[in-house]
């Protein structure tokens, strides 16, 4: 069967082919009661826009593309922030009406790809995430004049708006609280230096320990699990005597608990840990992790609420939102 036309409909509501085009791109200039009869022939009639012609009218896609700089196998593997951050911003962008366009770009092959359909008009704006230092598509996408936000502050000398959580803040917070308990030799597993949540929160530690008679010992990981464990051997290995860790994220906290129950030490008796996420595993190590709460489905949310806002040419401002101290018995 043929689809239904605009003629159709106009045909069967008694009025012009505009009035339809009117209703069905939902202008406010038609009375309700001719939206009415003409939404009633649409129905019977069973109409479907035509997508391609309405994103020639509107100059609108209602697509969003959500970029994540990371390759598949880190974006599927067992960190829980990629999950949860693509499953928030989606969800707030289908009660919008908006469609989700998720796109990978962890290579320089596929970040041509991306720079080459963004270029192409497909959608109306972009969301960030996971970027790294070396990310060139930040300064594309502003010279392309693309509507973006980043989910976390990028990094470089780039003006683009923003939704981050307080992470040196929190990572402060975290210190104190091992100092509070009377920690001495407190060390820290810092993330990724090309990532600007790594930095944040190794500077929140530093800060705390530069202004207290405690001494920084730090190892750097890449968020995962098994850098984690490595890390927290190597520090053992440079300090047998310390007795509490800060890390920069979760699932490395998870990893540095394994690595101090191979090696004997009893958590939090010997080493008091805490990490930094909140991800629900959190709750259930042994024992269960004391961590810094970032309000990852508030971030999201926060990031489509800004991006739609810009499109219709609302505010840039950052939205940095508060993280929380969560205690639990590893600290």
């Amino acid at each position: 069967m043929k689809r239904p036309t605009l003629e159709a409909v106009a045909a069967r509501a008694g009025v012009s082919r505009a009035t339809v085009s009117r209703v069905v791109n939902g202008q406010p200039t038609v009375a309700p009661g001719i939206r009415d009869v003409v939404m009633r022939a649409v129905e019977e009639l069973g109409y479907v826009p035509n997508a391609a012609a309405r994103t020639l009218v509107n100059q609108r896609t209602d697509s969003i593309a959500l970029v994540v700089s990371e390759q598949p196998t880190r974006v599927f593997s067992d960190d829980p922030m990629f999950s949860t951050v693509i499953r928030s911003a989606s969800a707030e962008l289908e009660a919008a009406d908006k469609q989700v366009v998720l796109m990978l770009s962890g290579s320089a092959r596929s970040h041509a790809r991306v720079e080459r359909y963004l270029a192409g008009g497909h959608v109306d704006g972009v969301m960030l995430i996971s970027m790294h230092g070396a990310d060139p598509l930040p300064a594309a996408i502003t010279r392309m004049r693309v509507p973006a936000v980043s989910y976390g502050r990028p990094a470089g000398p780039v003006n683009l708006p923003y939704v981050d959580n307080d992470n040196m803040g929190g990572a402060a917070t975290a210190v104190r609280h091992l100092i509070g308990i009377g920690r001495r030799r407190i060390a820290t597993i810092a993330g990724p230096q090309d990532m600007i949540g790594g930095q944040d929160r190794l500077t929140g530690y530093r800060d705390v320990m530069r202004g207290s008679d405690h001494r920084s010992i730090v190892a750097v990981g890449d968020f995962t699990r098994e850098s984690g464990a490595v890390a927290m051997r190597q520090l053992l290995r440079d300090d047998p005597q310390l007795d509490a860790v800060f890390v920069a994220n979760d699932l490395m906290a998870i990893g540095a608990l394994q690595a101090l129950r191979q090696e004997g030490r009893r958590v939090p008796d010997d080493v008091a840990v805490v990490g930094f996420d909140d991800i629900e595993a959190a709750r259930y190590t042994e024992p269960p992790l004391t961590t810094v709460r970032q309000p990852v489905v508030e971030q999201a949310a926060a990031m489509v609420r800004l991006l739609l806002g810009l499109t219709s040419g609302g505010p840039t401002d950052p939205i940095i939102l508060p993280s929380d101290l969560v205690v639990r018995e590893s600290a």
